[in-house]
């Protein structure tokens, strides 16, 4: 089967390690299930892999990329995926066990024209969504929905600063936001990324660090190094900051005096739940919001799109699309899970 894949990582060029070409299909094992995919998603995990940089040191090589996917099961159902695997045995919040994983770390990734995926990760794709539109909401779209309506605290009517205007979880944050009743502002780097967020709903936008009329409720920073010290200024007393990303570096000063005299919450983010995942696509459907796909390719173009991240010319999720049928049986999807509809 075709597939986007790495063998050697390199963490200078990372472009150098994709590989585009043939795999072995998937083998299934007992609780998993067969998905023809249609489309899958592009993540900063994506070209952190290709960079050797996992969440698991011992990633087994050669290893399919993709956290996320749509498709369809063999009798035909159309399904989504849900990114993270728990550890065996793991009980409470996905992410908050040792050992956890998504696609593509210890199971082969999604980049593929077939996936093998545990049961409880393939749930039913709403009818209004494209396999395109339901690859994109995987990683970013749970992401950005834990930050919102999990982490931040927020209230409809409060002010919320989305730090970075055109990435996939900036993009997601700014139509979340606006459809729970937020006012949402938006700092970007360049005038095109910010009439990008404006687009998507955005109240305001600002150049990246530049001062704001008054300070925000919380802010949902993505950004790191570049950003951190504009966040921590503009953040109210006893506001929130949340954390889910340092795509400028990992090095930020703190204001530590601040902190304690103003008590401001500092929260770091990952992911979500399989629960949260699937309030996200019932709050998608009910206030019939489509994902902002900023470019879709086939997936023998991958590295044009992994090219486009590595140098920030994103303008919402990067999707990748497979064109093989599903070979279709008599076989049921008895176990999966199905309570999005």
């Amino acid at each position: 089967m075709l597939a986007a894949y790495v063998e050697t990582p390199n963490f200078a060029d990372p472009l150098a390690a994709l590989i585009v070409g043939e795999r072995p299909e998937p083998e299934i094992r007992a609780g998993w299930t067969h998905v023809t995919l249609e489309a899958a998603s592009l993540n900063r995990h994506d070209v952190w892999t290709l960079q050797g940089v996992t969440q698991h040191p011992t990633l087994p090589l050669p290893m399919i990329l993709g956290c996320d996917g749509a498709g369809r099961l063999d009798d035909g159902t159309e399904v989504m995926l849900y990114p993270v695997i728990p550890a065996p045995g793991w009980c409470g919040v996905e992410t908050h066990g040792d050992g956890w994983s998504v696609f593509s770390e210890l199971q082969p990734g999604t980049m593929a024209e077939y996936v093998a995926a545990p049961l409880r990760n393939v749930l039913r794709r709403p009818a209004h969504l494209s396999a395109e539109a339901a690859a994109a909401l995987g990683t970013t779209w749970l992401t950005a929905y834990r930050m919102l309506f999990t982490q931040s605290g927020l209230q409809p009517g409060a002010t919320m600063l989305v730090q970075g205007a055109s990435g996939g979880v900036n993009t997601a944050l700014i139509q979340l936001g606006c459809a729970a009743g937020m006012t949402v502002w938006v700092t970007g780097s360049t005038p095109e990324k910010r009439a990008l967020a404006e687009r998507l709903g955005a109240h305001r936008t600002f150049a990246t660090n530049e001062a704001l009329p008054r300070r925000v409720d919380a802010v949902m920073e993505t950004v790191g190094q570049a950003t951190w010290a504009h966040s921590l200024e503009w953040v109210r007393r006893a506001g929130t900051i949340v954390v889910v990303g340092m795509t400028s570096g990992n090095d930020p000063s703190a204001n530590v005096a601040r902190l304690f005299v103003e008590q401001i919450r500092i929260i770091g983010s990952a992911m979500g739940t399989l629960d949260e995942f699937t309030r996200l696509v019932e709050f998608v459907t009910s206030n019939d919001i489509t994902p902002q796909i900023g470019m879709s390719l086939p997936l023998r173009e991958a590295r044009e799109g992994y090219r486009a991240m590595a140098e920030g010319q994103t303008a919402g999720k990067i999707v990748f699309t497979m064109s093989r049928k599903p070979r279709f049986s008599t076989r049921t999807s008895k176990g999966v899970n199905f309570r999005p509809t």
